[in-house]
């Protein structure tokens, strides 16, 4: 989706006010003992040291990016789409290889993953480029059910993992290259 004139710069500004506020409350919570807490901290968006002369805008495009993805994987799963899922990753990417092997089992099984959405809970912007970017993402699985004859079954919630996304445009779309654990 692509956000011009007036709507993007009100869309841009929303957002960099949402990661702004984010920052502040993390920032807050973070002085606080563990024990004084009585609400989980904000999302968290931090660019990278390295990556500190990328500025505001590139940073919340680069947040964009990977939430676009993230909504692409998840019609792709919804729809069992294999090749749909193949066309999100660089060509031969072994991330790539074994999403479509993890959906074709559900396939093969008659199931359907709906509703899937992946809960941001932090991203450092490590490095951005015109044909790069990199990220390392704190997120977990949330909301998801299986649907198989008619029926919906939740999906138990993810835990919150760390991973670094190593991103390449090719033919003016981001592409998912490698996922590493981090």
């Amino acid at each position: 989706m692509r956000i011009s004139g007036a709507q993007g710069v009100v869309a841009g500004a929303a957002l960099l006010v949402v990661l702004v506020s984010g920052l502040v409350v993390w920032a807050a919570v973070g002085d606080r003992p563990a024990s004084s807490r009585t609400t989980p901290a904000a999302p968290v968006a931090v660019i990278a040291p390295a990556a500190r002369d990328v500025g505001v805008v590139r940073a919340v495009d680069s947040l964009a990016v990977l939430r676009n993805w993230d909504r692409s994987r998840a019609v792709a799963w919804a729809r069992g789409d294999v090749a749909a899922l193949l066309r999100l990753y660089v060509r031969d990417s072994a991330a790539g290889r074994h999403d479509a092997a993890m959906l074709r089992r559900w396939n093969r099984r008659g199931v359907r993953v709906e509703r899937m959405t992946m809960q941001v809970l932090a991203v450092v912007l490590e490095e951005r480029t015109a044909r790069r970017l990199v990220l390392l993402v704190t997120d977990r699985l949330a909301g998801a059910v299986a649907v198989a004859g008619g029926r919906e079954t939740a999906l138990p919630r993810d835990r919150a993992t760390t991973r670094r996304l190593v991103f390449q445009r090719a033919a003016g779309r981001w592409l998912l290259a490698t996922v590493t654990a981090r």
